[in-house]
Protein backbone atom coordinates (compact mmCIF):
# COMPACT_ATOMS: atom_id res chain seq x y z
CA UNK A 1 0.00 0.00 0.00
CA UNK A 2 1.14 3.65 -0.47
CA UNK A 3 -0.38 5.39 2.86
CA UNK A 4 -0.47 9.02 2.62
CA UNK A 5 -1.46 12.13 5.20
CA UNK A 6 -2.91 14.84 3.46
CA UNK A 7 -4.48 17.81 4.14
CA UNK A 8 -7.89 18.95 5.24
CA UNK A 9 -9.66 21.87 5.53
CA UNK A 10 -8.66 21.34 9.40
CA UNK A 11 -5.79 19.73 10.38
CA UNK A 12 -4.94 15.99 8.36
CA UNK A 13 -6.65 13.47 6.80
CA UNK A 14 -5.62 9.28 6.82
CA UNK A 15 -5.81 7.88 3.92
CA UNK A 16 -4.31 5.03 0.91
CA UNK A 17 -3.50 5.78 -3.18
CA UNK A 18 -5.94 3.78 -4.94
CA UNK A 19 -4.97 4.64 -8.84
CA UNK A 20 -5.83 8.19 -9.71
CA UNK A 21 -7.81 8.84 -6.04
CA UNK A 22 -7.26 8.47 -2.13
CA UNK A 23 -9.19 6.03 -0.23
CA UNK A 24 -9.78 7.81 3.28
CA UNK A 25 -9.13 5.21 5.92
CA UNK A 26 -10.33 6.59 9.15
CA UNK A 27 -13.39 4.85 8.86
CA UNK A 28 -12.06 1.49 8.11
CA UNK A 29 -9.72 1.18 10.84
CA UNK A 30 -10.20 3.37 13.24
CA UNK A 31 -7.46 5.15 12.77
CA UNK A 32 -7.24 9.16 12.87
CA UNK A 33 -3.63 9.46 11.53
CA UNK A 34 -0.38 7.72 10.66
CA UNK A 35 0.94 7.14 14.01
CA UNK A 36 -2.23 5.71 15.25
CA UNK A 37 -2.40 3.26 12.17
CA UNK A 38 1.36 2.32 13.00
CA UNK A 39 0.20 1.35 16.53
CA UNK A 40 -2.29 -0.69 15.60
CA UNK A 41 0.06 -2.93 14.46
CA UNK A 42 -1.14 -5.81 12.26
CA UNK A 43 -4.60 -5.19 12.77
CA UNK A 44 -4.35 -1.62 11.46
CA UNK A 45 -2.47 -2.77 8.19
CA UNK A 46 -4.74 -5.81 7.80
CA UNK A 47 -7.92 -3.98 7.90
CA UNK A 48 -6.49 -0.90 5.66
CA UNK A 49 -5.54 -3.65 2.81
CA UNK A 50 -8.98 -5.10 2.81
CA UNK A 51 -10.30 -1.40 2.60
CA UNK A 52 -8.06 -0.46 -0.49
CA UNK A 53 -8.52 -3.92 -2.20
CA UNK A 54 -12.43 -3.25 -1.46
CA UNK A 55 -11.79 -0.16 -3.53
CA UNK A 56 -9.78 -0.88 -6.17
CA UNK A 57 -12.47 -3.14 -7.05
CA UNK A 58 -15.10 -0.38 -7.59
CA UNK A 59 -12.57 1.52 -9.43
CA UNK A 60 -12.63 -0.94 -11.85
CA UNK A 61 -16.00 -0.70 -11.99
CA UNK A 62 -15.91 2.69 -12.84
CA UNK A 63 -17.06 4.10 -8.86
CA UNK A 64 -14.86 6.26 -6.77
CA UNK A 65 -18.13 7.80 -5.06
CA UNK A 66 -16.28 8.77 -1.46
CA UNK A 67 -12.42 9.17 -2.82
CA UNK A 68 -10.90 12.19 -3.47
CA UNK A 69 -8.82 12.87 -6.76
CA UNK A 70 -4.89 12.39 -6.05
CA UNK A 71 -4.04 15.46 -8.35
CA UNK A 72 -6.49 17.46 -6.26
CA UNK A 73 -5.28 16.82 -3.12
CA UNK A 74 -2.39 18.50 -0.91
CA UNK A 75 0.03 15.85 0.47
CA UNK A 76 1.83 16.28 3.67
CA UNK A 77 4.91 14.60 4.89
CA UNK A 78 3.37 11.07 6.12
CA UNK A 79 4.01 11.35 9.79
CA UNK A 80 3.74 15.54 9.64
CA UNK A 81 4.98 15.72 13.34
CA UNK A 82 7.26 12.53 14.44
CA UNK A 83 7.42 11.42 18.23
CA UNK A 84 11.17 11.60 18.29
CA UNK A 85 13.88 12.64 16.40
CA UNK A 86 14.53 12.01 13.08
CA UNK A 87 17.54 9.55 13.30
CA UNK A 88 20.11 9.90 10.31
CA UNK A 89 22.78 8.33 9.03
CA UNK A 90 26.05 10.50 7.95
CA UNK A 91 28.73 9.35 5.32
CA UNK A 92 27.38 5.71 4.62
CA UNK A 93 28.26 5.80 0.94
CA UNK A 94 31.75 5.12 -0.05
CA UNK A 95 31.36 7.75 -2.74
CA UNK A 96 30.46 10.45 -0.95
CA UNK A 97 33.04 9.85 1.66
CA UNK A 98 35.46 10.78 -0.80
CA UNK A 99 33.72 13.81 -1.64
CA UNK A 100 34.92 15.25 1.77
CA UNK A 101 38.26 14.21 1.03
CA UNK A 102 40.40 11.52 -0.91
CA UNK A 103 42.17 10.59 1.89
CA UNK A 104 39.63 10.19 4.44
CA UNK A 105 38.94 6.40 5.51
CA UNK A 106 35.84 4.91 5.97
CA UNK A 107 33.82 5.15 9.15
CA UNK A 108 33.99 1.73 11.27
CA UNK A 109 30.93 2.72 12.91
CA UNK A 110 27.63 3.91 11.68
CA UNK A 111 27.77 7.80 11.95
CA UNK A 112 24.48 8.68 13.69
CA UNK A 113 22.82 12.41 14.19
CA UNK A 114 19.60 13.24 14.68
CA UNK A 115 17.34 15.84 12.94
CA UNK A 116 14.22 17.65 15.26
CA UNK A 117 10.66 16.81 14.35
CA UNK A 118 10.55 20.88 13.73
CA UNK A 119 12.60 19.88 10.15
CA UNK A 120 9.61 17.61 8.72
CA UNK A 121 7.63 19.32 5.58
CA UNK A 122 5.53 18.03 2.90
CA UNK A 123 6.91 16.40 -0.41
CA UNK A 124 6.04 19.28 -2.39
CA UNK A 125 6.12 22.05 -0.07
CA UNK A 126 9.31 24.89 -0.08
CA UNK A 127 12.30 24.76 1.79
CA UNK A 128 13.37 27.53 3.53
CA UNK A 129 16.68 29.79 2.82
CA UNK A 130 16.43 31.19 6.04
CA UNK A 131 18.46 33.92 6.87
CA UNK A 132 20.81 31.76 8.86
CA UNK A 133 22.06 29.87 6.21
CA UNK A 134 24.65 30.88 3.69
CA UNK A 135 25.57 27.41 2.26
CA UNK A 136 22.59 25.13 0.61
CA UNK A 137 23.08 21.76 0.07
CA UNK A 138 20.66 18.71 -0.94
CA UNK A 139 21.03 14.81 -0.08
CA UNK A 140 18.65 12.29 -1.38
CA UNK A 141 18.25 9.99 1.21
CA UNK A 142 16.00 6.44 1.61
CA UNK A 143 14.01 6.58 4.93
CA UNK A 144 12.33 3.59 6.45
CA UNK A 145 9.56 4.02 9.57
CA UNK A 146 9.47 1.69 12.49
CA UNK A 147 6.38 -0.66 13.00
CA UNK A 148 7.29 -2.84 16.17
CA UNK A 149 8.89 -1.62 19.50
CA UNK A 150 12.16 -3.75 19.77
CA UNK A 151 15.15 -3.51 21.27
CA UNK A 152 18.86 -5.47 21.02
CA UNK A 153 17.03 -6.43 17.15
CA UNK A 154 19.65 -9.16 15.51
CA UNK A 155 20.66 -7.94 11.70
CA UNK A 156 18.22 -11.31 10.93
CA UNK A 157 14.96 -10.32 12.24
CA UNK A 158 15.63 -6.64 11.51
CA UNK A 159 13.21 -6.05 8.38
CA UNK A 160 10.42 -7.45 10.42
CA UNK A 161 10.83 -4.16 12.64
CA UNK A 162 10.06 -1.83 9.42
CA UNK A 163 6.26 -0.98 8.27
CA UNK A 164 7.66 1.13 5.43
CA UNK A 165 9.77 3.51 3.04
CA UNK A 166 9.85 6.95 2.21
CA UNK A 167 11.79 9.69 0.39
CA UNK A 168 13.77 11.79 2.61
CA UNK A 169 15.51 15.14 1.44
CA UNK A 170 18.27 15.71 4.08
CA UNK A 171 18.76 19.08 3.43
CA UNK A 172 21.89 20.81 4.95
CA UNK A 173 23.44 24.07 5.39
CA UNK A 174 27.14 23.54 5.15
CA UNK A 175 28.32 26.51 6.81
CA UNK A 176 26.56 25.82 10.13
CA UNK A 177 27.35 22.08 9.64
CA UNK A 178 31.07 23.27 9.76
CA UNK A 179 31.08 25.68 12.60
CA UNK A 180 30.06 23.08 14.97
CA UNK A 181 31.78 19.74 16.41
CA UNK A 182 28.48 17.72 15.62
CA UNK A 183 25.79 18.31 12.82
CA UNK A 184 22.69 18.98 14.67
CA UNK A 185 22.11 22.82 13.94
CA UNK A 186 23.39 22.49 10.05
CA UNK A 187 20.99 19.83 9.74
CA UNK A 188 17.92 21.05 11.45
CA UNK A 189 17.31 24.03 10.21
CA UNK A 190 12.88 25.06 9.73
CA UNK A 191 11.47 22.45 6.28
CA UNK A 192 14.53 20.29 6.72
CA UNK A 193 13.31 17.06 6.26
CA UNK A 194 10.84 16.87 3.26
CA UNK A 195 9.81 13.25 3.08
CA UNK A 196 6.91 11.28 1.24
CA UNK A 197 5.02 11.97 -0.68
CA UNK A 198 3.96 7.77 0.73
CA UNK A 199 4.74 5.09 3.29
CA UNK A 200 5.02 2.63 0.91
CA UNK A 201 4.12 -0.44 3.27
CA UNK A 202 7.53 -2.51 3.55
CA UNK A 203 5.39 -5.85 1.28
CA UNK A 204 5.60 -3.61 -1.89
CA UNK A 205 9.35 -2.78 -1.85
CA UNK A 206 11.18 -6.41 -2.64
CA UNK A 207 14.52 -5.23 -2.10
CA UNK A 208 14.73 -2.09 -0.08
CA UNK A 209 18.75 -2.79 -0.26
CA UNK A 210 18.90 -2.75 -3.95
CA UNK A 211 16.54 1.00 -4.89
CA UNK A 212 17.27 2.77 -7.81
CA UNK A 213 18.25 6.52 -5.89
CA UNK A 214 18.56 10.08 -7.57
CA UNK A 215 18.21 13.28 -7.00
CA UNK A 216 17.57 16.43 -9.66
CA UNK A 217 18.19 20.30 -9.13
CA UNK A 218 16.44 22.04 -12.17
CA UNK A 219 15.94 18.93 -14.04
CA UNK A 220 20.41 18.19 -13.99
CA UNK A 221 21.25 15.45 -12.69
CA UNK A 222 23.47 15.59 -9.77
CA UNK A 223 23.22 12.35 -7.86
CA UNK A 224 22.42 8.58 -9.03
CA UNK A 225 22.91 5.78 -7.48
CA UNK A 226 21.77 2.40 -5.90
CA UNK A 227 21.25 1.58 -2.52
CA UNK A 228 23.42 -1.40 -2.37
CA UNK A 229 26.35 1.17 -1.95
CA UNK A 230 24.92 1.39 1.34
CA UNK A 231 28.59 0.68 3.64
CA UNK A 232 26.08 0.10 6.63
CA UNK A 233 22.70 -1.50 5.35
CA UNK A 234 19.48 -0.83 6.81
CA UNK A 235 19.84 -4.57 9.10
CA UNK A 236 22.81 -3.24 10.69
CA UNK A 237 21.72 0.03 11.45
CA UNK A 238 18.70 -1.42 13.04
CA UNK A 239 20.69 -3.74 15.19
CA UNK A 240 23.73 -0.65 15.87
CA UNK A 241 21.14 1.47 17.55
CA UNK A 242 19.00 -1.05 19.14
CA UNK A 243 21.96 -2.22 21.23
CA UNK A 244 20.93 -0.60 24.54
CA UNK A 245 18.22 1.98 23.04
CA UNK A 246 14.46 0.61 22.27
CA UNK A 247 12.73 1.26 19.29
CA UNK A 248 9.43 2.70 19.23
CA UNK A 249 6.85 2.83 16.58
CA UNK A 250 6.84 5.89 14.12
CA UNK A 251 10.89 6.10 14.55
CA UNK A 252 11.88 7.52 11.09
CA UNK A 253 15.41 6.50 10.17
CA UNK A 254 17.44 8.06 7.03
CA UNK A 255 19.79 5.95 5.78
CA UNK A 256 22.57 8.60 3.92
CA UNK A 257 23.26 9.95 0.97
CA UNK A 258 25.30 9.03 -1.99
CA UNK A 259 27.74 11.04 -4.15
CA UNK A 260 26.76 14.74 -5.99
CA UNK A 261 26.11 16.57 -3.57
CA UNK A 262 26.00 20.42 -4.21
CA UNK A 263 29.19 20.94 -1.96
CA UNK A 264 30.87 19.44 -5.42
CA UNK A 265 28.41 19.97 -8.15
CA UNK A 266 26.96 23.25 -6.24
CA UNK A 267 25.02 24.53 -3.66
CA UNK A 268 21.39 25.62 -4.08
CA UNK A 269 19.91 28.87 -4.66
CA UNK A 270 16.81 30.49 -3.88
CA UNK A 271 14.48 29.32 -6.94
CA UNK A 272 16.15 26.26 -7.29
CA UNK A 273 13.49 23.33 -7.43
CA UNK A 274 14.91 19.64 -6.00
CA UNK A 275 13.57 16.88 -7.55
CA UNK A 276 14.10 13.25 -5.04
CA UNK A 277 13.23 10.15 -6.55
CA UNK A 278 13.43 6.19 -5.37
CA UNK A 279 12.32 3.82 -8.24
CA UNK A 280 9.43 1.93 -6.23
CA UNK A 281 9.41 4.83 -3.67
CA UNK A 282 8.26 7.79 -4.99
CA UNK A 283 9.51 11.40 -6.20
CA UNK A 284 9.80 14.76 -4.03
CA UNK A 285 9.65 18.25 -5.41
CA UNK A 286 10.63 20.94 -3.41
CA UNK A 287 11.44 24.63 -4.62
CA UNK A 288 13.85 26.74 -2.62
CA UNK A 289 12.27 30.09 -1.47
CA UNK A 290 13.53 33.10 0.41
CA UNK A 291 12.66 33.19 4.37
CA UNK A 292 11.91 37.00 3.14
Amino acid sequence: MKLVTYHMKEGYGLGAVVDDYILDLTEATGACCMLKLLDMGDEGMNKAKKAVEEAKNKVKAGESKGMLKLSETKLAAPIPRTRKNIVCLGLNYAEHVKEGGSDRDLPPHPVFFTKPTTTITGPYDPVVYNRAVERLDYEVELAFVIGKKGKYISKEDAYKYIAGYMVFQDISARKLQQQHLQWFRGKSQDTFAPMGPYLVTSDEVENPGNLHIWCKVNGEMRQDASTSDLIFDIPTIISTLSDGITLEVGDVFATGTPSGVGASKGLLKVGDIIESGIDGVGTLKNKVISEK
